[in-house]
């Protein structure tokens, strides 16, 4: 059977309160989330690996409190006159090089009257600072970590990332995914994809043997 060909639309990921899977891992996350506007500082941060939901969380509170969102990336050409005093989401922040520049406007915005949301992959206290002072900051951070990859976390992202391409796929399926791919939500995201495009390009379903295949593409052992 011929290939079809797939068109590069992409599922559109769904980022409401509703559509968070929580799980003990993020918990503590989701909670501190869902306490706004009670919140005890300013201040926080979310972190943990790419895939576990820091964007989703930011996103809920954006919609919460009308945020504006950036990536670190963009500090230096905050107009932070402008936003202060309103709620601020910056992501990424260890993904960018420590520099002045970009160390002074974290500074600013975390000693501001608005509210911050930090994002990370790494704990605060970890991320790269060219100011002391600001190591000190980020030290002081409410942080709160995401992704601890037991079995039902992962059993209910992929169930989510399969929803969210409208597809419907028998528990089986992700049980046999958990069992042999990356314990990662990185890793679970990618294969979800290959296995909608397998599907699509071969007009299958995605089930059991499609699901075999592709692991054992990945690895002769998987059977």
């Amino acid at each position: 059977m011929a290939s079809q060909l797939i068109l590069p639309l992409g599922p559109r990921s769904k980022l409401t309160r509703a559509d968070f899977v929580t799980a003990p891992g993020n918990a503590r996350a989701v909670a501190f989330i869902d306490s706004w506007p009670d919140w005890p500082a300013p201040s926080a941060a979310l972190y943990g690996p790419a895939g576990s939901g820091k964007s989703h969380l930011v996103a809920v509170w954006q919609a919460r409190t009308g945020a504006s969102v950036l990536s670190a990336a963009d500090l230096e050409g905050l107009d932070r006159v402008a936003l202060s005093g309103q709620p601020l989401a910056v992501e990424d922040v260890d993904a960018v090089p420590a520099g002045e520049a970009r160390d002074r406007a974290l500074f600013a915005l975390i000693e501001g009257a608005g509210p911050v949301l930090f994002t990370g992959r790494e704990p605060p206290a970890a991320w790269p600072v060219a100011l002391p002072d600001l190591a000190s900051r980020f030290s002081a951070l409410l942080a709160f970590p995401l992704w601890a990859p037991d079995d039902a976390l992962l059993a209910a992202l992929a169930a989510k990332l399969f929803r969210d391409r409208q597809l419907a796929v028998p528990e089986a399926v992700i049980q046999r995914m958990i069992r042999f791919l990356e314990r990662s939500p990185a890793a679970i995201r990618d294969f979800v994809a290959r296995a909608d495009e397998k599907a699509l390009s071969e007009g299958r379903p995605v089930n059991l043997a499609l699901v075999r295949e592709l692991l054992a593409k990945d690895d002769g052992t998987a059977q």
